[in-house]
């Protein structure tokens, strides 16, 4: 691998140490950034140390906006992918990237969630995919005489048997973080609603709204698992039930494949995960497989070589098979063979045997206004589970929003 500098040549290993400070929302990452990443980069770059430096990912893109316009952002950072990284990119914060040597291992589709629309520039290097179901714990299961569901009839008999059996909490699951409704709920749940791909392009080109049956219905089967809550899940929030599932008070968690290590460090029972319901038995199962994380550099760092080597080091196989490995549920977006160990990372990848993937509905195109269909969601999506709000409401006024700002490329 030849790295580049910052106008494209090689670059030039620093002469006196370099420290390089990395941003992520990833918070709960820390200790393998810290312990197997960074030390394995430092192994052949021995004047550069990394800092690695997480916001809370409730709060990332809000501070990561705050410190690009004011001079202040690391020399490395994560980029999520789509609306909100595009808007950075158009402002003139994230640098193009095209001519990094590793950026050939990843696909067009790879890189769409950080490339310009018009396929030409890409800004970030592209590293994971994640994907959303249920984890589940076995030993409950197993107690109560239980199999993973399939339709979403078993899907709510299995929650029935739980709540009735009293041990455990059926769902851990709140509402005060809202994202965790829209995307543990909606996102994850809603293709098999909307078919994934089909109804999601289809609210992009504007041959589909949100009042329609597909995304109303999707709402509507959120909003069933009110009963199956703690109490006062209004207080609840992402990081208690983070400790609620994997402690053993909750038997289900709405769960994404990022959160494998968390609970492999917290739990003391068997795990499996189960994919979204679909309605009848034999029917397509479209899985929210999400384009996730990327990283690009500063490049108005003091660093910016260094930086820029080090991201382009994020696109090789050796990070890829660190990466993955480090962070099962974590799957890489380049065109490697990594062999990945942990059994429920396994379980995840085997549902792509048989059912569609698909992109988070609100991420692409939708979110680039004000307000943005995402932000929307998130704040309507715990009231309609909350009960205060109904799924027609609230597909209503999210539409209004949409129509308000936003208009359907022409074909």
């Amino acid at each position: 691998m030849v790295a580049l500098g910052a106008n494209g040549g090689p670059a030039v290993h620093a002469q006196t140490p370099v420290n390089l400070v990395l941003e992520s929302w990833r918070v709960e990452d820390a200790a393998i950034w810290e312990g197997t990443i960074i030390p394995a980069y430092q192994a052949t770059h021995k004047d550069v140390t990394i800092t690695y430096r997480p916001t809370n990912s409730s709060f990332y893109n809000a501070a990561l906006g705050t410190e690009l316009q004011g001079g202040t952002v690391g020399d490395v950072f994560a980029c999520q992918p789509f609306d909100t990284s595009e808007a950075f990119y158009n402002q003139g914060y994230l640098p193009k990237i095209n001519d990094m040597p590793e950026l050939a291992h990843f696909s067009a589709l790879a890189r769409s969630g950080w490339t310009t629309r018009d396929g030409v520039n890409t800004y970030c290097m592209p590293v994971a995919s994640v994907m959303e179901g249920f984890t589940y714990n076995k030993d409950a299961f197993d107690k109560l005489g239980l199999t993973p569901p399939n339709t979403r009839a078993e899907f709510f008999q299995v929650l029935d048997a739980i709540k009735k059996d009293g041990t455990y909490i059926p769902l851990a699951m709140g509402t005060y973080d809202g994202w965790t409704v829209g995307d543990r709920g909606l996102y994850s749940n809603g293709p098999n609603f909307w078919k994934g791909e089909e109804g999601r392009q289809a609210l992009i080109g504007g041959t589909a709204k949100l009042t329609d049956p597909q995304f109303v219905d999707a709402m509507r089967f959120v909003a069933q698992w009110r009963p199956y809550l703690a109490a006062d899940p209004e207080a609840i929030k992402y990081t208690d039930t983070q400790e609620m599932f994997p402690l053993g008070q909750a038997a289900i968690m709405p769960a994404g494949s990022w959160e494998i290590s968390l609970f492999r460090q917290k739990a003391k029972f068997p795990m499996g995960v189960f994919m979204p319901p679909v309605a009848n038995p034999g029917d397509q199962h479209y899985i929210d497989q999400q384009i996730d994380i990327a990283f690009t550099y500063n490049p108005k760092s003091a660093n910016v070589d260094a930086a820029r080597q080090f991201v382009d080091w994020l696109g090789t196989a050796e990070f890829a098979t660190l990466y993955s490995n480090a962070l099962p549920g974590f799957f890489t977006l380049g065109d490697y063979e990594v062999q990945v160990a942990d059994p429920l990372a396994q379980e995840y990848l085997s549902w792509l045997k048989n059912a569609k993937p698909t992109l988070r509905l609100a991420e692409q195109y939708l979110s680039t206004g004000n307000p943005s269909l995402e932000s929307d969601l998130f704040t309507l999506m715990p009231q309609v589970l909350n009960g205060t709000l109904a799924p027609e409401d609230a597909a209503r006024m999210a539409q209004q929003d949409l129509d308000s700002w936003y208009q359907p490329p022409q074909r």
